[in-house]
């Protein structure tokens, strides 16, 4: 409480939501923003809206995305004949600097939300608490879309560690002044990860992995950090299992940059008499060995991510049949 505390002192928000998790709580939220115009209900589908984005909010902003360590050698790797292109570092003292030039009142007239979430089932050894503060409605129902959320979280962490994740949309409100449908500040958007903190700092987007902390944030980039100090793996794969005509099961993991049909081929249907295929996760992988020495696996979302943009029955028939309110059976021709 005292971290929240400490961040609603700097941020200034209106008021305060500790999210409980709850079907009530999350339609509270959904009717609010219907009512605002944030989100727009598509009655063919079940618990379905349209959220219409500002189109300088992005998703890649690979410029505005940094990792912040006190050497900077361990993030951006550097020596006499090779020269790192992945990550961009910038020192404690500069972050900081930044941090507060940005954060001071940025949720004046907004209402702070506070998520309790765990990547992967939460009480696994293998998942991971943090905690997300924002000043978006909309990042709040989708986190409980990506993660679990609410008091059981709370109940597992007790008094223990958790990853701290900050996120506002950068646009405060003056006394009397109405939202933007789609609030942010693209030209200050700053994504930053401290990982020997377990700290996450996201400024101005509202948009998917910019402000959903546990996803990319937590999952890959302060993820593989702690996988490397923890002797683990995370990794962009896909996980799923394969059984076989004599009833033997193994599972398969495969790294595709996004948009290269990760969510496709977890979700394969095989023509393979006898075979049987299912999906564990399809764009992020935790994994470690266990005691015996057995790669083990979980997908540490709750559910899927799949690009939308050229999934359609040809290419996925299982993720179209998923999204409508009529159930029926897919014919693989």
């Amino acid at each position: 409480m005292e971290w929240i505390l400490h961040w609603a002192d700097i941020c200034q928000p209106q008021d305060i939501h500790i999210m409980d998790g709850s079907q009530e709580e999350d339609q509270m939220l959904k009717d609010m923003m219907v009512h605002q115009g944030v989100l727009t209900p598509l009655p063919k589908y079940q618990n379905c809206y349209l959220a219409r984005t500002d189109p300088k909010d992005v998703a890649r902003t690979e410029s505005r995305t940094v990792i912040s360590t006190k050497n900077k050698i361990d993030t951006h790797p550097v020596t006499d004949t090779y020269s790192g292109k992945l990550g961009h570092w910038i020192s404690p003292e500069d972050l900081e600097s930044k941090v507060q030039s940005l954060f001071p009142g940025c949720m004046a007239g907004r209402t702070m939300y506070v998520i309790p979430f765990s990547m992967g089932p939460i009480g696994s050894h293998l998942s991971r608490i943090g905690i997300e503060i924002t000043d978006s409605a909309y990042v709040s129902v989708c986190m409980r879309i990506m993660t679990r959320i609410g008091q059981q979280v709370l109940n597992v962490l007790g008094h223990g560690s958790f990853i701290r994740g900050v996120h506002s949309v950068g646009a405060p409100l003056k006394p009397g002044e109405h939202s933007a449908i789609w609030p942010c500040n693209p030209e200050k958007v700053l994504i930053a990860h401290k990982p020997e903190t377990n700290e996450i700092l996201s400024f101005g987007s509202g948009y998917g992995g910019n402000s959903l902390l546990g996803k990319k944030c937590l999952a890959l980039r302060l993820g593989s950090s702690m996988a490397r100090k923890e002797g683990w793996l995370a990794e962009h794969m896909l996980v799923s299992g394969i059984t076989m005509p004599n009833g033997k099961k193994q599972y398969i993991t495969a790294a595709f940059p996004s948009a290269c049909g990760k969510t496709n081929l977890a979700m394969l249907q095989p023509r393979l008499p006898g075979y049987k295929v299912t999906v564990v996760g399809d764009d992020i992988a935790w994994l470690r060995p266990d005691s015996e020495g057995q790669l083990r696996a979980i997908n540490p979302e709750n559910g899927f991510f799949g690009v939308a943009p050229g999934t359609n029955y040809t290419s996925n028939p299982y993720a179209m049949a998923s999204i409508f309110k009529i159930q029926f059976t897919v014919m693989l021709l």
